[in-house]
């Protein structure tokens, strides 16, 4: 097979960059570690904040009813806009992106730390949640092109994953330490969130290296394309997250008219990317080529959906099993995320475990397995008795939960890098990101709805109620294992350096023609 020709006949040929080998080692090692650490510095600006919203309530009057918007702003813009600067950073440069993103994290989050009022908090996070969406899609993006295909590959994708557990943990436990033991209270957390993305933009500067001119002859950018995805996506992650807590709930008027516009936003974008791509001789290029569904024989279509899936199963997991601790086990908050730290161990172990098997096993068998154990995880608490030892349900519950969302991640992003042409990468990325960022919204919806009518409007909610949630999160899982055992086969190992088994079919093929 010649490294050339597409494993699938409908999936792009690769262009591969200079083997690593060009690159002393150190570097290569430094720049899978800056752009691991720029992962960790999103997930802890998300996670810490979660940590000291009490904090923060008092200190700038905010209404308990309001203070979620600190942890929701920053996930509504970094969700909305991935697939936006993803196509950017394909376009003009993934280290701009990348540098330009870390700089803004560090400068919003320094903002944040010396904020004065409730509006000007929630301004700064909603603005602040832009600095991930310009550097995620470009991590993956200058990976992509800094490996090929190969373990090395899996090594860096694997890594780069692991620092979303790492980052949940250093958010939360540091988070926590400097708001009870610093002068500064809560502000100290913005501020090493600050110095941490600022030290990632300076490595950028010094380690990345310069991009290659793009491919694309045609450099414009869909502007409407753009507006349209991104306004559709802010409205309907919006309703997602506020529709269970608004006044009359689902019902309530702008609920129903934002969902009906977010909706018809995101309808007219597909329609209008078909129309670019069908008349590309003619029109801009478009923002998203809506022929990248039908990648791989429509297995790229179907990793985007496990994607959604498993990250509305994971999160809806991790929101009721925190809620049942607190509010029906009356556990406080500093012991519930001691039982929850299992989650991260777990997840480092996770990824350290792609790495080492994602090049040896069908791409298939990884997914359904991760998926099976993350719904495992949440059938565990479907099925909870409240007076067994935390070691009967909970342990094992947070140690094989993250199992779905760390396989989904790492060789999730692998087989989207694979099957994306060179000038794709970041976007590709992004499309993978934005939409593991509305299903974590759209999960934790569907799972409020099972919650509220298992409660009947009782102001305790019963055990049945929580139950009911988790039920729906396993459900969730559980079609993630359906949609890959039935449609991802046949891909065969995502970690596999194609350039040598190019090469050695080559030889296999010399040696056997006759002379």
């Amino acid at each position: 097979m010649d490294p050339e020709t597409s494993k699938f006949a409908d999936e792009p040929p690769q262009d591969f960059p200079a083997p690593t080998a060009t690159r002393p080692a150190w570097k290569s090692v430094v720049l899978v570690l800056i752009c691991t650490l720029a992962m960790i510095t999103n997930v802890a600006s998300s996670s810490s904040v979660s940590v000291f919203l009490p904090v923060v309530g008092n200190d700038l009057n905010i209404p308990e009813s309001q203070l979620q918007w600190l942890v929701s702003a920053f996930s509504l813009s970094s969700g909305c806009f991935l697939l936006l600067l993803g196509r950017l950073a394909d376009l003009h440069g993934r280290k701009k992106m990348y540098i330009i993103g870390t700089l803004h994290l560090g400068l919003f989050s320094l903002g944040c730390g010396f904020a004065k009022s409730a509006t000007a908090m929630f301004i700064l996070r909603g603005i602040q949640g832009l600095g991930p969406a310009a550097f995620l899609p470009a991590c993956l993006g200058i990976l992509a092109r800094a490996f090929p295909p190969s373990r090395a590959r899996s090594a860096a994708f694997g890594t780069f994953s692991a620092g979303a557990p790492v980052g949940g943990a250093i958010g939360t436990q540091i988070g926590g330490l400097l708001t009870q033991y610093t002068s500064a209270s809560w502000r100290s957390a913005f501020y090493f969130i600050a110095g941490i993305a600022c030290f990632c933009a300076v490595c950028g500067i010094i380690v990345i290296e310069p991009d290659p001119p793009s491919t694309e002859k045609d450099q414009r950018v869909d502007w409407l394309g753009g507006f349209l995805v991104t306004a559709g996506l802010v409205f309907v992650v919006f309703v997602l997250s506020q529709g269970s807590t608004a006044p009359r709930g689902w019902k309530t008027g702008y609920i129903i008219a934002l969902l009906i516009v977010g909706v018809i936003f995101l309808v007219l974008f597909v329609v209008w990317q078909h129309y670019l791509e069908k008349n590309y001789e003619t029109q801009r290029p478009p923002l998203m080529k809506f022929s990248m569904w039908s990648r791989a024989k429509g297995k790229f279509a179907v990793m985007q959906f496990i994607g959604f899936f498993q990250w509305a199963a994971f999160l809806s997991w991790l929101f009721w099993a925190q809620v049942y601790y607190e509010d029906y086990q009356k556990i406080s908050p500093v012991l519930t995320a001691v039982r929850m730290l299992p989650c991260t161990v777990s997840g480092a172990l996770c990824n350290l475990l792609v790495i080492l098997i994602i090049s040896r096993i069908e791409f298939w068998t990884l997914i359904a397995l991760g998926a099976a154990f993350t719904g495992l995880g949440s059938l565990l608490f479907a099925l909870i008795n409240p007076s067994a030892p935390y070691w009967a349900f909970g342990f094992p519950s947070a140690i094989v939960s993250v199992f779905g969302t760390d396989f989904v991640f790492a060789g999730g992003t692998l087989f989207v890098a694979k099957v994306s042409l060179p000038h794709e990468q970041s976007l590709a990325g992004g499309l993978f990101q934005t939409l593991q960022q509305v299903g974590t919204s759209f999960g934790l919806a569907i799972s409020t709805v099972a919650f509220d009518a298992a409660a009947k409007g009782s102001d305790d909610a019963p055990l049945s109620a929580y139950k009911a949630a988790q039920w729906t999160a396993f459900g969730m899982s559980m079609f993630c294992t359906l949609l890959a055992v039935i449609f991802l086969r046949g891909v065969g190992p995502v970690g596999l350096d194609e350039r040598k088994v190019g090469l050695d079919e080559k030889v296999d093929e010399k040696r056997a023609s006759p002379v």
